[in-house]
């Protein structure tokens, strides 16, 4: 390079033209070489290796559960109806509140019941009157009968009215039985057998006609304590659910139950199997399962209600020493499972990896993985294998995300400050 300087110093008065063909040539060169190295620009650094979340993978006890979802019912939901034909003249009762055996519901206009029962008990008096003149008959006729005073005939008219009498008098007294009832049934309570229960909104009101052509219903009274948990499972999950208790040396009805109503919330008392349907539904291929757990009454309000939809949790058996991770932190493809560890160097390493059962948002590894490993969890989409990552803890990504909100609010702050700077002299 530098003896073509010196060239182009030394001729650079002479005109071009009588210059040499190798100065000519030195000249291009030089020119080329300096455009060259005067329009290429430095190569901009490489970018930093991409920041991912990592998880040190631990051994931990693992309990497996089975959930079920079903609906809570009442061991006793009893409709009242209305069992005869009247108007509803009162409504004694108050919606939503707690009834025992015999407290009073509704009171039914009674008035053609009462006259009904009175003409009834009037026909029976008529038929004992009839009876007790029969038996007189008979009464006066034996005698003479037996000295052949009057013919056989009329002694066995009058044992026959007897009889007749008799037979009126059991019919007289059935009416009045019957309209007795009817009467009673005017007066509607708490049916016999029923200890205590919820009872649910009216279903009439005053005023309404009620049994006409069918026992219309009235309310419907529910019991509380217990309540009732049904549940339909699968045919499969039965299988398993059964196989993992009987390696723990128990039965589905020895393992207790927690219960999950809707909200999430767990109910304080744990609960029990007690009834499993004989037959799988071959329409659904599910088994009906009721379970059973005590309700919790606070402030006269029961917490758990018949019609309210919940989960039920059995815990099946307890896997020792297992690896569980989250389940975003495993890719499945073409039906195999792989995950992204952190190796030496800081390093991204994809793994193959055996799965079992999945447990709430988590998933145990059987193989693959070993603890005090580090499991990549965020940012998998941006590393590839054997390249290199920073790796962060949950941890240092909340403090990093905090600094950043912090410093982007100081920038803000010395900004707005700038602004109010620049319009108080702007006013000036």
């Amino acid at each position: 390079m530098k003896p073509k300087v010196e060239l182009l110093s030394s001729r650079c008065l002479l005109p071009l033209s009588r210059w040499t063909p190798g100065a000519r040539l030195a000249l291009l060169a030089g020119s080329a070489v300096v455009l060259t190295t005067s329009c290429k620009k430095a190569a901009p650094p490489p970018p930093p290796p991409p920041i991912v979340q990592v998880l040190t993978v631990t051994a931990t006890n693992v309990p497996l559960t089975a959930e079920f979802i079903g609906q809570l019912d009442s061991p006793q939901n009893v409709e009242v109806r209305a069992r005869v034909e009247a108007f509803v003249d009162k409504v004694l009762f108050t919606e939503g509140t707690e009834v025992k055996e015999g407290d009073p519901l509704f009171k039914l206009d009674d008035k053609p019941y009462k006259e009904r029962l009175a003409a009834t008990q009037g026909v029976l008096a008529q038929a004992k009157a009839s009876l007790k003149k029969y038996e007189a008959d008979v009464a006066r006729l034996t005698p003479l009968a037996e000295k052949k005073a009057i013919p056989q005939q009329d002694l066995d008219n009058a044992l026959a009215s007897v009889e007749i009498g008799k037979a009126d008098v059991v019919s007289a007294q059935a009416r009045v039985e019957s309209a007795q009832l009817d009467l009673d049934y005017c007066d509607v309570r708490v049916p016999i057998g029923l200890t205590a229960g919820l009872i649910g909104a009216k279903q009439v009101s005053v005023g309404s006609l009620v049994g006409k052509g069918e026992p219309t219903l009235l309310a419907t009274i529910s019991t509380m304590q217990p309540i009732w948990f049904y549940c339909a499972i699968s045919e499969v999950d039965y299988l398993h659910a059964e196989r993992r208790v009987r390696e723990s040396g128990r039965t589905l009805r020895d393992v207790p139950l927690k219960l999950f109503k809707a909200d999430g919330a767990e109910h304080p008392h744990a609960g029990k199997w007690v009834f499993v349907d004989r037959a799988v539904d071959v329409t659904t291929g599910t088994l009906r399962a009721r379970a059973e757990f005590a309700n919790v009454q606070t402030a006269n309000n029961w917490v758990l209600r018949p019609g309210m939809f919940a989960r039920a949790r059995i815990e099946l058996k307890t896997e020792k020493d297992s690896i569980l991770v989250p389940q975003r932190a495993v890719q499945e493809l073409q039906g195999k499972s792989f995950v992204w560890v952190v190796g030496e160097g800081d390093k991204a390493a994809q793994r193959p990896v055996k799965v079992g059962a999945e447990i709430g948002g988590d998933v145990i590894v059987l193989e693959g993985l070993k603890a005090g490993e580090r499991l990549i969890v965020e940012g998998v989409q941006k590393v590839r294998d054997g390249s290199p990552v920073q790796p962060k803890t949950a941890a240092q990504m909340a403090e990093a995300a905090a600094q950043a909100a912090k410093e982007a609010e100081a920038r803000q702050a010395e900004a707005k400050q700038g602004k109010e700077g620049k319009a108080g002299h702007g006013k000036e």
